[in-house]
């Protein structure tokens, strides 16, 4: 299995690295931008358009670049390593990702083409208060109006769903969980937007029999269809994590070599040296099992288990690295004037979007039952 990139994705990571990087150059830069609403730098956003990144995963009929999940990949951590606020796996990944599984050829051409260049920002609601983590819906009911389709119900936590030009909601119908668009400008609909603790937006979102149009043919149910969809974009999240968690990995190096105590500086003492090396193995354990787990999309294999396995890894070594970086910071790590802290909180808002690391070990073993048992000595296995 070859885990290295090729010449093409090298330089995708570059141009990538070098955009971000220019936009986002140091810390107090991105606190400026999620200070302000939407939370994001929409400029960024267009020149990331303009890249062609919005539409990477889109088919090129439907105005994307039809780039595969290793490209993805690549986007997102580079925009861990900087902290940019832009939803990318929000947008693209998710809200995306359930139009190009579920929607129609016109659907597809009109909101994948939008989000493409980046004048239609898409938001997935899917979260429902009392729920968790469900991919299928249960306070949200769809009623048939005519040959028109009406919502109600609440949704939250909805990433960005007060600034987004489109919502991709999933509701219940006879069929099961069904999937509508909901454009910004609806009547019934209230959004309420609030900020996060990593800085981001996300709003409560309140249908009342709110038109909607359903997404795709026919009102059978795409819970199937959802989960696949939530697994593509936890295993992009857990890029975007690895990148973070190699920013706060260097940084915390960097600081163990410059800080002194006792007239020595910190990386002479053993004991904080194998910490360090500790949140090293980590994150190499984290960023192998998220390219895996990629490859196993690229590949068509079974996305969901695969997509839990690298939860399970990223949410492990995102909560260690991330508590030990404050930690060998001392005093500093603490305050919000140093990034170390605001990559932790970035790390922690990641491992409870779409579920956590605790909630992915539950779906794994509950499968333990389906695998066969094997003997470690190598003896033939005989059922009792």
């Amino acid at each position: 299995m070859d885990f290295n990139y090729d010449s093409e994705q090298n330089d995708l990571r570059e141009a990538v690295a070098g955009l971000l990087g220019r936009a986002y150059s140091d810390s107090e830069q991105r606190r400026k931008v999620v200070a302000s609403d939407p939370g994001f730098d929409e400029k960024t956003w267009f020149r990331l358009a303009e890249m062609g990144l919005l539409g990477l995963p889109f088919a090129e009929e439907h105005g994307g670049m039809g780039a595969g999940p290793i490209e993805v990949a690549i986007v997102a951590e580079e925009i861990g390593r900087v902290l940019a606020p832009e939803p990318f796996v929000e947008a693209v990944v998710l809200a995306g990702g359930l139009v190009a599984a579920v929607g129609t050829g016109a659907q597809r051409g009109e909101i994948l083409a939008g989000i493409a260049a980046g004048t239609t920002l898409a938001a997935a609601a899917l979260a429902e208060p009392g729920t968790r983590w469900s991919p299928a819906a249960a306070g949200v009911t769809a009623t048939a109006d005519g040959g028109a389709w009406r919502l109600t119900g609440v949704k939250e936590p909805v990433p960005n769903g007060a600034r987004a030009d489109v919502l991709v909601v999933s509701a219940v119908t006879g069929g099961g969980t069904a999937l509508f668009v909901v454009r910004g400008d609806a009547e019934g609909l209230t959004r309420t937007g609030y900020r996060t603790h990593d800085g981001g937006r996300a709003a409560h979102v309140r249908f009342d029999g709110t038109p909607a149009e359903l997404l795709g043919e026919g009102t059978g149910d795409r819970t199937p269809d959802v989960e696949r969809t939530l697994a593509v974009a936890r295993i992009a999240y857990g890029h975007e994590a690895v990148g973070a968690m190699d920013t706060a990995l260097r940084t915390t190096a960097e600081y163990l070599k410059t800080r002194k105590q006792f007239g020595i500086t910190l990386n002479k003492f053993q004991a904080l040296t194998f910490r360090a090396a500790d949140m090293y193995v980590s994150l190499e354990l984290a960023r192998s099992t998220a390219l895996w787990a990629s490859m196993v999309v690229d590949a068509g294999g079974d996305v969901v288990a695969a997509a839990d396995r690298a939860r399970l890894q990223t949410s492990r070594a995102g909560r260690h690295i991330g508590k030990e970086a404050i930690q060998l910071h001392g005093g500093i790590g603490m305050t919000a004037e140093y990034q170390v802290g605001h990559y932790t909180s970035r790390l922690t808002a990641i491992d409870h979007l779409l579920g956590d690391g605790d909630w992915a070990l539950a779906r794994l073993a509950d499968g333990v039952g389906e695998y066969e048992t094997v003997d470690p000595l190598g003896a033939p296995y005989t059922p009792a």
